[in-house]
């Protein structure tokens, strides 16, 4: 893939015979809201405009549109393998050659997994919901063993910009009271907080074993020209983070 397109590459040892891509909100046809390179068919977008978008990101990662597949994301806790039938879920992976694991998201975190073998791959969808339910501790237990594997954290809403209510943080505190440290007070309103999802992120990571993190430090609400978030605009595009070991 040349460097020259609108993508970003995760930057993480990861074995060579394993792929990763995710994408910006550029390079494609959509118009409207969901300009340019909306990957959602649930958004309201043109379809035949999502369908270009998906054909093109298959074009850069050398692939065929047909070897992606697309998840009906419900902010759950379930992993599906690919490749398979059941597509209701938030998260999947694969031991299949040139089968991509894709993650829609527009301010949720996107995580790319994958372990030193290079024998198994996978990408699961952690908004708060998921986050908090599981889906991340479910996706690292497909794999065999937890401490050979590596994540990396994709374009996320950043830790300034996602304020929730009270009843979020006491979901994450009735699991561990150490995920205390990542909230913090809302500046704009009383009894809000500030939630870090990195932060939530790598500390369940780090529970499981799984002590190779790598990426975050994005902000989808404040990256304008080169996230889709949700938050902000409300009616918008999505991006898609991949995943697939080389054919």
């Amino acid at each position: 893939m040349s460097s020259d397109l609108p993508l970003l590459h995760p930057d993480w040892p990861a074995p060579s015979g394993v792929q990763a891509l995710c994408t910006t909100r550029t390079g494609g046809v959509s118009s409207g809201p969901w300009e340019s390179l909306n990957l959602g068919d649930h958004v309201g977008d043109n379809h035949g405009d999502v369908l270009e978008n998906r054909r093109r990101v298959a074009h850069w990662a050398h692939l065929e549109p047909e070897n992606f597949h697309w998840l009906q994301q419900v902010h759950g806790k379930d992993v599906v393998l690919l490749p398979g039938s059941d597509q209701m879920a938030d998260a999947a992976v694969t031991s299949a050659p040139g089968q991509v694991c894709a993650i829609l998201t527009a301010d949720c975190l996107p995580v790319l997994f994958c372990e030193q073998a290079g024998t198994r791959v996978a990408a699961a969808h952690a908004g708060w919901r998921g986050l908090a339910d599981g889906v991340l501790e479910n996706t690292v237990r497909m794999f065999p063993e937890s401490r050979e594997v590596m994540a990396w954290l994709g374009p996320a809403i950043g830790p300034e910009q996602f304020e929730v209510g009270p009843e979020v943080r006491e979901q994450f505190l009735a699991d561990s009271r150490e995920a205390d440290r990542f909230f913090t007070m809302s500046p704009q309103r009383p009894g809000h907080f500030l939630a870090d999802i990195y932060g939530l992120a790598r500390f369940r990571l780090g529970r499981l074993g799984v002590t190779r993190i790598f990426g975050g430090g994005f902000c989808t609400v404040t990256e304008s020209e080169r996230f889709f978030s949700y938050r902000r605009d409300g009616q918008t595009g999505r991006m898609a983070s991949c995943i697939w070991l080389n054919s």
